[in-house]
């Protein structure tokens, strides 16, 4: 055992195999296809080949076959065998060093102590304003939402707007926001994340206060939708309409039954469903 933390530490060590790593945990538990992940990190396909087999061999990842592609997901056993490893044998459990996990109470939304949303994407021009006005009115006073892009365009869409507007939504006070608006002391305390971009899962994100739960609820870019106005028009009621139905899932959660495994668990899901969208 003692070779097997050896190794996964060694493979850790290295600054763009640790790279490769934490953007599979932030994607966690999508697995990722190799072009994307060489994509997000800017490497070549060859040199993230490298990094992947060495990362699959100390059992901290692991390749999927789909079709005829390979995809790649974050192994927690192996993770957790190794925090488990180091926990262990290291400190010995001392609460001085390692202080013991403590358990969290479940989250319950209510109109007394509304739960703060953030929808996360690259430019915070389409698809998280759209997810903002959806949970504000949606989430009936129990949810307060927000959002925010990790290079935010000047203001949201034109067509969002005009979307919106039409389905009844107040777009009075929706800006294009920078994610440093929610990392400083007078920033709300969060309690869930959503990241509604592939790009923006990819990337680095703060270290949020309160340890806020997070889920991947990734959807195309309706802004990059080609071919005629009807078309492009289609592609934004298309992302509406997705969101719309997350949303609502979202929200209609049985919070006060939940754990937060559980609840985790539930978050997961409704980002992979896609049926009725």
């Amino acid at each position: 055992m003692e070779i097997e933390i050896t190794l996964q530490l060694s493979a850790l060590a290295h600054r763009n195999r640790l790279a490769l790593f934490r953007l599979l945990m932030r994607r966690y538990p999508d697995a990722v296809p190799a072009g994307e992940i060489a994509a997000a990190l800017a490497q070549k396909a060859n040199t993230v080949s490298s990094y992947l087999s060495t990362l699959s061999a100390v059992g901290l990842i692991r390749a999927e076959r789909q079709g005829t592609s390979l995809l790649y997901r974050a192994q927690l056993d192996g993770l957790r065998n190794l925090f488990d490893d180091l926990l262990s044998d290291c400190c010995h459990n001392r609460p001085d060093i390692c202080p013991p996990t403590v358990a969290q109470p479940p989250l319950l939304p209510g109109s007394d102590r509304p739960l703060n949303v953030l929808f996360i994407c690259t430019g915070n021009s389409a698809r998280s304003i759209m997810a903002e006005a959806i949970l504000q009115r949606e989430g009936d006073g129990r949810f307060h939402a927000y959002s925010a892009g990790s290079r935010p365009s000047p203001a949201p869409r034109p067509e969002v707007l005009s979307l919106l507007r039409a389905n009844g939504h107040d777009t009075d006070g929706l800006r294009s926001k920078d994610l440093s608006e929610f990392s400083g002391d007078d920033a709300p305390t969060l309690d869930f994340i959503f990241t509604v971009c592939d790009h923006a899962a990819n990337e680095d994100c703060p270290a949020w206060p309160g340890q806020p739960m997070s889920a991947h609820w990734g959807l195309p870019d309706p802004v990059q939708a080609k071919g005629r106005e009807a078309e492009r028009r289609m592609a934004y009621q298309q992302t509406y309409d997705a969101l719309r139905n997350r949303i609502r899932s979202f929200a209609a959660l049985p919070y006060e039954t939940l754990d937060r495994i559980s609840l985790q668990h539930r978050l997961d899901d409704i980002g992979r469903y896609t049926p009725s969208e």
